[in-house]
C-alpha cells in the first residue's frame, strides 16, 4: 500500500490554515499538525514571546529547527506563515508532502487580524500586513502545487467547508467515511 502524503497547508497569517486544517484532517481520516503549536510546545513559550525576547531571526530559526526536526507521515499540516520563507524548510517539508496554499485577500486579512503586534506574527520594525503579503504571496505560489481561493462570504464556517472541498477535489482524494 502507498504511504500517504502529507498536505501542506502555506498561506499568509489568518488565511485558516489550522481551521482548514482540522477539518480537512478530519475529512479524510489523516491526522494533524499545528506548526506553531509545535514550536510553543519545544520552546515552552508563546510565539510573540519568541520574538519580543529573542528577535525576528531567532524565531525564524526556531521555526525552521522545528520544521527540520518533523517526520510525519499521511498528516496535514498548518504551517506558520513565515515557513515559507526558509527553503530548507519547504524542501523538507516537500519530500513527503504536497502544498497548497489557501489565498486569501489582503483585504480579508486586514478585516481578519486585529492584533498584529500580540499575534506572534513574523515581521520586521515598521512593516505592515500588506507588506508581508507583497513579499510572501510570491513564494507561497512559487511552492504551490495546489492554490485553493478563498472568496470571504462572511460566513467563515461555509468558507472552511468550500475551502477543505475544493482541497480534496484538486488533490483527487476520497473524504473519509462519517
Amino acid at each position: 500500500m502507498e504511504e500517504k502524503k502529507n498536505i501542506v497547508l502555506i498561506g499568509m497569517p489568518g488565511s485558516g490554515k489550522s481551521t482548514i486544517g482540522v477539518i480537512l484532517a478530519k475529512a479524510l481520516g489523516m491526522g494533524f499538525v499545528d506548526i506553531d503549536l509545535l514550536i510553543c510546545q519545544r520552546e515552552g513559550c508563546t510565539l510573540q514571546e519568541i520574538l519580543d525576547e529573542r528577535g525576528l531571526d531567532a524565531f525564524l530559526q526556531v521555526e525552521e529547527d522545528t520544521v527540520l526536526e518533523m517526520d510525519q507521515r499521511g498528516t496535514v499540516i498548518a504551517t506558520g506563515g513565515s515557513v515559507p520563507m526558509r527553503r530548507a524548510s519547504m524542501e523538507h517539508l516537500a519530500r513527503s508532502g504536497v502544498f497548497v496554499y489557501i489565498d486569501v485577500p489582503l483585504e480579508e486579512l486586514e478585516r481578519r487580524i486585529h492584533d498584529m503586534a500580540t499575534r506572534g506574527i513574523a515581521f520586521g520594525p515598521g512593516q505592515t500586513l500588506a507588506d508581508i503579503y507583497a513579499v510572501r504571496t510570491p513564494i507561497y505560489r512559487r511552492w504551490a502545487d495546489v492554490t485553493v481561493a478563498v472568496t470571504p462570504s462572511g460566513d467563515a464556517t461555509l468558507e472552511v467547508a468550500a475551502a477543505v472541498a475544493e482541497i480534496i477535489e484538486k488533490l483527487g482524494l476520497d473524504a473519509a467515511a462519517e
